[in-house]
């Protein structure tokens, strides 16, 4: 008969030291981590703050070197903290873990990578800033913000437009505000019969009455090209775009030239075509009688 219950002695002494091993693990992880965290992060993001910050790097960079210097720093002293503390095996089982995620969330998240990065050569290279007004691929727009990902206008009918900041950096950008003076240019058509002189006189003038021109360059009204019905003369001005807006200085000049022609009755003929040729008009009786024959 076998006896349902024995008495097994048992040795409570042979747990003690793989507890005592682990809670030691456990507190000089902790307390390796305790203490380079806290000091190496201040010394290292103050570090990389102040040399950026000597550089004149934009504050947006700034700030997000630290952040990302913080964030790397961290995972460093953990790693430093499990190899101190014996956790070797777990740390590489983590390296070899968080490596397989990084490689997917890489492949997953091509695009927005590619806008973050975009975004740090926008806001480094300074191609455009808050204010300004850029046009690209047929697009215009007032720059609202620049973000990490993507930048946000204000199109000229107020419509807020979020694009992509890869679309931005890879593309052709206009930035009509990024130089103090801008040449304003508008062609003005005179007929042939007309005085080039004249004409040329009278934009130029008008064009230095006009507010916000600029005496230095001064205003240009060169022959440009003759057209159809047109002699075409290409009124040019300057502005300081810091002070006027382009397209205001252009519709004063605009305006105000054409008052001008209109005073000194300079033509400024429509489009014409001549016809070459004869026409022949035949009466009804004419025309049944060809029938008929």
């Amino acid at each position: 008969m076998i006896p349902l219950q024995q008495d097994i002695p048992v040795d409570l002494g042979q747990y003690i030291p793989p507890l005592v091993s682990a809670v030691t693990t456990i507190v000089l992880f902790v307390v390796v981590l305790t203490v380079i965290y806290p000091i190496g992060k201040s010394i290292i993001t103050r570090a990389v703050e102040r040399g950026l910050r000597r550089r004149e790097y934009d504050e947006t960079l700034v700030g997000l070197a630290v952040s990302t210097t913080a964030v790397v720093f961290g995972v460093f002293a953990v790693a430093v903290a499990a190899a101190v503390a014996g956790f070797g095996a777990i740390l590489a089982a983590f390296a070899t873990l968080a490596g397989a995620l990084t490689l997917a969330v890489g492949f997953a998240a091509q695009d927005i990578i590619a806008n973050f990065v975009a975004g740090i050569f926008i806001i480094q290279d300074e191609a455009f800033t808050a204010g300004d007004r850029i046009e690209w691929d047929d697009n215009t727009g007032v720059v609202r913000e620049i973000q990490m990902r993507v930048t946000k206008l204000d199109t000229l009918d107020n419509e807020l437009v979020t694009v992509p900041n890869n679309d931005l950096a890879t593309a052709v950008v206009i930035n009509n505000v990024a130089n103090a003076q801008r040449r304003v240019s508008v062609d003005f058509g005179i007929g042939y019969d007309e005085d080039i002189e004249q004409a040329q006189d009278a934009i130029i003038d008008t064009g230095s009455r006009v507010d916000g021109v600029l005496d230095d360059p001064e205003p240009t009204a060169p022959v440009k090209e003759l057209g159809d019905s047109t002699v075409v003369l290409s009124g040019r001005v300057w502005t300081n775009t810091k002070e006027k807006k382009i397209k205001a200085v252009r519709a004063q000049f605009v305006k105000a030239v054409k008052e001008r022609f209109d005073t000194d009755g300079i033509d400024i003929p429509y489009p014409n075509t001549e016809l070459s040729g004869g026409v022949e008009v035949t009466t009804v009786a004419e025309s049944e009688q060809a029938v008929g024959d």
